[in-house]
């Protein structure tokens, strides 16, 4: 499988140590090439420093053939507008993004885009421990 991520801060690096790993083609786009350092030090894929919204950066790390394509940078604008250049423009089959803003989150979600929110996500597992732990709590009082 081919896989293009866009962002190499810590969730884009272990993600692209992790899928290198299991033996797929790995290329990671970033704009800051001291971020390239976060991939393990076996790393067997590509780094291209550039933007991940730039269509001939993704072209340069093979975009055209990608099966996947993640985009994880800290930036909401920067992780839709590369999504939809991989889902419109290139017609990559898998395409996700990482998005703070659950609005955006859900907007992108009806365009036929995977959107992983934090936010939500980090909620969702403190309310549940919250409320698997209330049992507890309320006897302890």
């Amino acid at each position: 499988m081919n896989v293009v991520v866009v962002g190499c801060g810590r969730v884009g690096a272990h993600i692209a140590t992790a899928l290198d790993q299991r033996g797929e083609h790995v290329t990671v786009v970033d704009r800051i090439p001291q971020s390239f350092s976060r991939l393990h030090s076996d790393f067997g894929g590509l780094a291209i420093r550039g933007t991940g919204i730039d269509e001939d950066v993704l072209k340069s790390a093979g975009i055209e053939q990608a099966d996947a394509f993640l985009a994880v940078t800290d930036w909401d604008n920067t992780n839709l507008m590369a999504a939809q250049v991989a889902k419109v423009v290139f017609n990559v089959d898998f395409v996700a993004a990482r998005v703070y803003d659950p609005v955006r989150a859900e907007i992108f979600a009806n365009m036929d885009i995977v959107t992983i929110s934090p936010t939500v996500t980090i909620t969702n597992l403190l309310l549940d421990a919250l409320e698997s732990s209330l049992p507890g709590l309320m006897a302890a009082r």
